[in-house]
């Protein structure tokens, strides 16, 4: 995964705050949303050949995809899915989590979704959805550590 534009920013925190800084800039949740789907579009292309059942993530109500590489020191993950609100919601977990060492990512609540209130806003589908994404990443970070 050398195409990886992840990490954009030095560390998870600084990506957190550049997300709500993002995000502060528009008035309403369409506007929010527009945004997510604008960052989906940006994430990098995922091969047709990933797209298989082992490599699918379960409990979303959309098709996501998702496969890690690397080690403690680094790991990082490609994702994809048919939802364009999903995408976006994958591109922002990737922002913070890929590209980063595990003990990072461990340590690393994802408070971002509180921040720019995403939690009040995303249906329940969805957010156990985002749920069940974090927590992959967590535990592959957890495995890597172990």
């Amino acid at each position: 995964m050398t195409d990886s534009p992840f990490p954009l920013e030095a560390s998870p925190e600084q990506a957190q705050r550049a997300i709500a800084d993002e995000f502060a800039f528009f008035g309403d949740w369409s506007e929010r949303y527009q945004y997510l789907i604008d960052l989906g579009r940006k994430l990098p292309p995922f091969p047709d050949s990933d797209k298989t059942e082992a490599n699918r993530l379960h409990g979303c109500q959309s098709m996501v995809w998702i496969v890690a590489s690397g080690d403690a020191d680094r790991l990082d993950f490609a994702a994809a899915s048919d939802s364009a609100i999903v995408s976006g919601l994958i591109y922002l977990a990737l922002r913070v989590y890929s590209g980063r060492s595990a003990r990072e990512i461990v340590d690393t609540d994802a408070s971002y979704i509180g921040d720019i209130g995403l939690a009040k806003h995303l249906s329940p589908t969805r957010s156990n959805g985002l749920a069940a994404l974090l927590a992959f990443i967590r535990d592959r970070a957890q495995s890597a550590l172990a």
